[in-house]
């Protein structure tokens, strides 16, 4: 299975050259403001793209995403898409889970305050996840900003010690935009272009060997 992964396109998406393959994901942040309108031209883009599975997660930006109650994105989403919040889907035996929140984050969409136990997503990964795809990074894997700052989440770093996680897919630190491999998972920072919004960086693509 050849999986395509960006990220943090932020109404961009239509300027990307999107490689073959049969899984594209994308790690959150599709639109810059949230509004429906960026929404919804993110999702007729993303329906009509060749790839046999398609993944979204929603990121910061995404205010309108956060907004809907399951029905409500039932409606708004073309069925041949996976969009996940906190929840998973299976593809031919490979486990995927999709997690949009980043931490202490402002007013940002999706906003997730580590101080309450209760609502930290991190300790709901099951534990047969193959692909995770989360916005935020994991604390010092690919999330330094310019400025020599770490901004990656620590306590998605200390759930992923946990796992047996094949591959790590998220975005949200533009500049920290690569792969790392460390211990037996793959991480790629999926972002699509830099911070200033000047500079596009290819998609990313990782192969894993299906299970049916």
């Amino acid at each position: 299975m050849k999986i395509i992964c960006i990220s943090d396109t932020h109404n961009k998406h239509r300027q990307l050259n999107i490689p073959k393959g049969d899984v594209l994901i994308h790690a959150g942040d599709i639109s810059e403001g949230g509004t429906k309108r960026e929404i919804i031209d993110f999702l007729d883009w993303f329906s009509i793209q060749p790839h046999e599975h398609k993944i979204f997660i929603a990121g910061n930006h995404d205010f309108y995403l956060e907004k809907l109650d399951k029905d409500e994105l039932k409606k708004l989403i073309p069925k041949n898409l996976h969009y996940l919040e906190n929840s998973g889907v299976t593809i031919q035996g490979i486990n995927f889970w999709g997690i949009p929140h980043t931490h202490n984050n402002g007013q940002w969409a999706f906003n997730l305050d580590n101080r309450l136990k209760t609502s930290n997503p991190w300790n709901q990964i099951p534990g047969n996840t193959n692909v995770l795809i989360t916005h935020s990074p994991p604390y010092k894997i690919n999330d330094l900003l310019t400025n020599g700052e770490h901004i990656g989440n620590a306590s998605l770093y200390t759930a992923l010690n946990k796992k047996n996680i094949n591959f790590h897919i998220f975005g949200h630190v533009h500049d920290a935009y690569g792969t790392t491999q460390f211990n037996n998972t793959q991480f790629i920072n999926a972002s699509s272009i830099d911070n200033k919004h000047l500079h596009f960086n290819e998609p990313l693509s990782i192969n894993i060997k299906t299970l049916k």
